[in-house]
Order: C-alpha cells, then sequence, then structure tokens
C-alpha cells in the first residue's frame, strides 16, 4: 500500500493512449499492485481492476508459438536484436536486408509470432492462446474485452499496414486478416494485477506453475522469453530499464507491466497512464523502488 500512496500522484505525468478508441476511456489515476510469491499474494490499490494486456500478451504468445514449432521455426521469421524504434514502427522492414522484424515484442515481429500458433482457423487459434493463458495464470476465468477487441479491429490501421507488409515479403503465409484476428484478440486479453503475477511466478520458476510444481512450458523457452523481455521488453525504453530496474519486463499500453524476479517473485503492476515510450509511469516506478527494496536487479 506504500507504494501506491507513495507514486499514485505520478499519473499525472502520463496520458492514457489514445489511439485506441476504448483505452482513451479510461481513468489515468488508476494505480494497483500484486507481488506473487511461492506461497504468497499481496496486493494493493487498483488491483482487481481489469485492463487488457496488450503488448504484454507478446512473450506469452511467443511461448506457445516455441511450443508449436521449435525454436528454428521461430528464428526463421523473427529476430533477436531490440531495434531502438518505437513498437509500431515499420522504418526497419524495409530497410533491413533480411526483412524481417527484429524482434517479437515489436507490433511486426507479435504479428508474425501470431501467424505461427496452430490452429484449423483464427477462433481455434485464440480459444488455444486463452486457454494458455488462464492456465499459466492459474485463472481460469480470464476473456477477451470485446469492446477494445473492436475497437482495435475497427482502428488497428498501422497493423493492418505492417500484416500485410510482412506478406508481401512472404514473411506471413496467411491471410493477413485471419493473422491480424488473433493478435487483436490477444493484445484485448483482460485481466488483473494479479493474474500478471501470476504469469510472472511461473516465468520466473522456469516454466513451473508455483502450485503444483508441473512444468507447464519447457525451462529453455521460459528462458528465451525472458531474454526478449530484458532487451525488448519496454519498447524503446528498455535499456534505461534495465539499468534503472534490472529484471525482465513487459509492458503494454493498456497500462500492465508484468515483471520476472527470476527464481524469487512475479510482479503485476497497473497504471494506465504511460510515458512518451507508451510504459506506465507510476508501473516503472513502483518497480524501480522494490527492485532497490529488495535487491532484484539481476544484474
Amino acid at each position: 500500500m506504500e507504494l501506491v500512496k507513495k507514486y499514485g500522484p505520478s499519473s499525472r505525468d502520463g496520458k492514457v493512449a489514445t489511439y485506441i478508441p476504448e483505452l482513451a476511456k479510461v481513468s489515468p489515476d488508476g494505480i494497483g499492485i500484486c507481488v506473487r510469491r511461492q506461497d504468497s499474494l499481496y496486493c494493493a490499490g487498483d488491483a482487481n481492476v481489469k485492463f487488457t494486456m496488450q503488448s504484454v500478451s507478446k512473450p506469452i504468445v511467443l511461448i506457445l508459438a516455441l511450443m508449436d514449432w521449435g525454436m528454428d521455426k521461430i528464428f526463421e521469421k523473427v529476430g533477436k536484436e531490440p531495434t531502438g524504434d518505437p513498437f509500431n514502427s515499420m522504418i526497419r522492414l524495409e530497410t533491413y536486408e533480411k526483412h524481417k522484424p527484429f524482434n517479437p515484442m515489436i507490433n511486426a515481429g507479435a504479428i508474425s509470432i501470431a501467424a505461427l500458433i496452430k490452429g484449423d482457423s483464427p477462433a481455434h487459434k485464440i480459444e488455444r492462446l486463452l486457454a494458455f493463458m488462464r492456465k499459466i495464470a492459474h485463472n481460469p476465468s480470464i476473456e477477451i474485452d470485446r469492446r477494445v477487441y473492436q475497437s482495435e479491429k475497427e482502428t488497428g490501421h498501422r497493423n493492418r499496414s505492417i500484416a500485410h507488409f510482412l506478406r508481401a515479403m512472404e514473411n506471413l503465409d496467411q491471410d493477413p486478416n485471419d493473422v491480424l484476428e488473433v493478435y487483436f484478440s490477444q493484445c484485448s486479453v483482460s485481466l488483473t494485477c494479479s493474474d500478471l503475477a501470476n504469469m510472472a511466478m511461473v516465468l520466473a520458476l522456469d516454466g513451473k506453475s508455483y502450485e503444483t510444481g508441473e512444468q507447464l512450458f519447457p525451462r529453455e523457452y521460459a528462458k528465451i522469453a525472458k531474454a526478449y523481455m530484458v532487451t525488448c521488453g519496454m519498447y524503446d525504453g528498455s535499456g534505461e530499464f534495465a539499468i534503472q530496474v534490472g529484471i525482465p519486463a513487459k509492458s503494454g499500453v493498456g497500462g500492465g507491466i508484468m515483471g520476472v524476479a527470476p527464481g524469487r517473485m512475479g510482479i503485476g503492476v497497473y497504471g494506465p497512464a504511460l510515458d512518451s515510450k507508451g510504459n506506465s509511469v507510476v508501473g516503472i516506478k513502483m518497480l524501480k523502488d522494490l527492485s532497490d527494496t529488495y535487491d532484484l536487479n539481476i544484474f
């Protein structure tokens, strides 16, 4: 609760995302946090407020794609390097000689990964994604926010242009509209800080359930996801975040950040007021405070 009181006023330093109309309706003053350890969960503030995952979904979907295809296929479609560009930039798709997204944490790379989820139809792929997220979050009630989904579908012109460009480069071998159906749906998955903290704890345990010890996905894929989160997870603010906070993390323009303290805890924070890079203002402040207090920095 101390962190919520301390950093709540900082929401005035940011703005909610407006390019998705439904997100523009959210109050910028929200602030919540949950910390999951193996045998306990601590929450404060707006911890029960639901918000959409947006880009926080990207490492989870990446893991499912890795389970479907393995590493060789994934790295044929996306690279392993940060870009230093905004998350929705297209410029390197054309200028990079290999003509593939630099990494799966930017929109172009995430769209390429969404195309790799196995299923007989977009609806089947989406149901598999939801089932996987529910399992990792230990919450069978997670659903898609249909209003946000529709809002993204109606206004996602830049993502449509990215998908069609990827198709033109033969990175996608499917109808871009079918791929975007999956991508817009994964971004619109609605959950709470506690769900994010639970997911992060599974990553902290290299893919094991904190409740049963079951290996929910391979340890190697957890390591890949966390490596991407460190280098690319906070958009073009990833380097600064690595220096200041020093844990694997993934943010989303819905205001959520999933933070992983390897072997120790999973953290979910929420604050829809964003900085210029698209990261939660209060979320970063709370994560830095936690990292400093509990010596979470992995470097």
